[in-house]
Parts: structure tokens; C-alpha cells; sequence
């Protein structure tokens, strides 16, 4: 952050950082916004003028004809404004979310290594013991049971 070196930016640090980044395009923002209200203004006086401008012999239309390509380029100039300061708002979230991706993406991949390492190396599972090992007719593992209500024969329901 030497001054005196050449190949110093100020913009570079605002650029690597999301907070700074925003704030600086917040205060571009808020400029654009105010010579926006200016040429509002300026819009809106070129109108009155051009359209109470006649000259002999014109129609009540004339005026107006005349004033609508001025009217139409202040009005392109608006539109344009009003575009780069959503696009300068837009940026500053882009701006924002980038960070946040960049970490959500190193812990994914963290998590990710983690999940392909228990993949690889699964924890070894103890068989089931086999029911006629323990004790052979004593327990019922639910196989040798009734398949339906209809199979229950002479027994009663629960």
C-alpha cells in the first residue's frame, strides 16, 4: 500500500474488498442520482420551451413535431441513467455473493473430500446374527407369521 509505488491502484483495494467495493459504488450511486435529478429538471425546462417555440404560420402541432427528437434523446439519456444505477446496485450484490460463493465452495469441498474418504474406507458392519443361532424357535423374525388377516386362521387379531 505504498503510494509511491507505480503500479499502485487506490481502486485495486477497493476492488478486493466486498465492503469497500459497495461503498464505492453506493457514492457513485448517490452521484449519478443527483445529476439525474438535474437532468430531470433540465428535461422537463427544454420541454416547455421547445413546445411553446412557434413560428409563423405553424399548425398548434408543429412545436410539439419539432420538440419530440430533443425530447426523446433527454428521455434515452433518463432511461440510460436510471439503468446504470440499478446495474451499479446490482453489481455491488454480485460483488457480495462472489465472496460468499468462493467460501461456501472451499467448505463444499471440504465436506466433499470427507464424504469420498468415509466412501472409500466404510465402516466395517458386524454381521446380524442368525435367528436359529440364538435360541432357534423362541423368537419370531416376522417371516414365518401370517401374510394377511386371512392367514391368521383360528387366532385373534390384536
Amino acid at each position: 500500500m505504498n503510494s509511491n509505488d507505480p503500479n499502485h491502484s487506490p481502486l485495486r483495494d477497493v476492488a478486493q474488498n466486498p465492503e469497500a467495493t459497495a461503498r464505492y459504488l453506493a457514492d457513485v450511486q448517490r452521484v449519478l442520482l443527483d445529476i439525474g435529478k438535474n437532468l430531470e429538471t433540465l428535461a422537463i425546462e427544454t420541454r416547455v420551451h421547445l413546445r411553446g417555440t412557434n413560428v409563423e404560420g405553424d399548425r398548434w402541432y408543429h412545436a410539439r413535431l419539432r420538440a419530440m427528437p430533443v425530447e426523446k434523446a433527454l428521455g434515452n439519456v433518463l432511461k440510460n441513467l436510471k439503468n446504470l444505477t440499478d446495474g451499479l446496485e446490482k453489481s455491488a450484490y454480485k460483488r457480495r455473493a462472489h465472496d460468499e460463493t468462493v467460501v461456501n465452495t472451499a467448505k463444499g469441498r471440504k465436506e466433499k473430500e470427507i464424504e469420498r474418504q468415509r466412501k472409500k474406507n466404510p465402516p466395517t458392519l458386524q454381521a446380524a446374527p442368525n435367528p436359529s443361532q440364538q435360541g432357534g424357535q423362541g423368537q419370531n423374525s416376522g417371516y414365518g407369521g401370517p401374510a394377511s388377516i386371512y392367514d391368521l386362521g383360528k387366532r385373534e387379531s390384536a
